[in-house]
């Protein structure tokens, strides 16, 4: 399994960390309408009746793996702005950060947005996952504008270069390659920002 940030022996942890991680790795993975329960119980080592007391439902587990999946990748991408941000001016910055998670440098192996992804599984049936897609949506809305300066106009240019941003996530989570999406992201980034690598 891969262990989204590398540090910590899944087995070493409490039975409920536990599973939460095997849960991120499977959902993650392979998919959440894909990983049944006795998986997720098997694959953490814990029994039947602990999985339970930790999630009393698979719906429970779903919830809790996107708030987990919603913490570590904003963290994550907050950092990775900052961090980019020394050599790329302004909202630039998104390019390498987004190119870093694409190529599987960051939170592993790359399968899109995991928040996409768990609306297009469950959508209306787990009205939860909607409302923490769109809780995580408006947490990189304002990342992102965190990037550009000041002005009238910051807020909507954020909402715009986020949706390049889902644009980019969906294009490379298809593509055999990642650089075309990259280079999308980096055109709308100059034509909407003005900056320039």
């Amino acid at each position: 399994m891969n262990d989204i940030d590398g540090s910590v022996d899944i087995g070493e942890l409490p039975a409920r960390d536990r599973i939460l991680r095997t849960a991120h790795d499977l959902f993650y993975g392979e998919g959440i309408r894909a990983t049944g329960i006795d998986r997720v119980i098997a694959a953490s080592g814990v029994t039947k009746v602990t999985f339970y007391r930790h999630f009393p439902s698979k719906n429970d587990l779903i919830v809790a793996y996107l708030d987990m999946r919603h913490a570590r990748w904003m963290a994550w991408f907050s950092e990775a702005l900052a961090r980019h941000g020394d050599r790329h001016p302004g909202a630039l910055a998104l390019v390498p950060t987004m190119g870093e998670w694409f190529r599987g440098e960051a939170l592993g192996d790359y399968r899109g947005c995991a928040f996409l992804n768990g609306v297009g599984e469950m959508g209306p049936a787990l009205p939860e996952v909607v409302e923490i897609t769109r809780r995580h949506k408006q947490d990189m809305t304002d990342a992102i504008a965190g990037r550009l300066p000041a002005s009238r106009q910051r807020r909507k240019l954020a909402a715009a270069l986020a949706l390049a941003v889902d644009g980019a996530i969906v294009q490379a989570q298809f593509a055999d390659d990642p650089a075309p999406a990259l280079k999308g992201l980096q055109l709308i980034v100059e034509s909407l920002t003005g900056d320039t690598a």
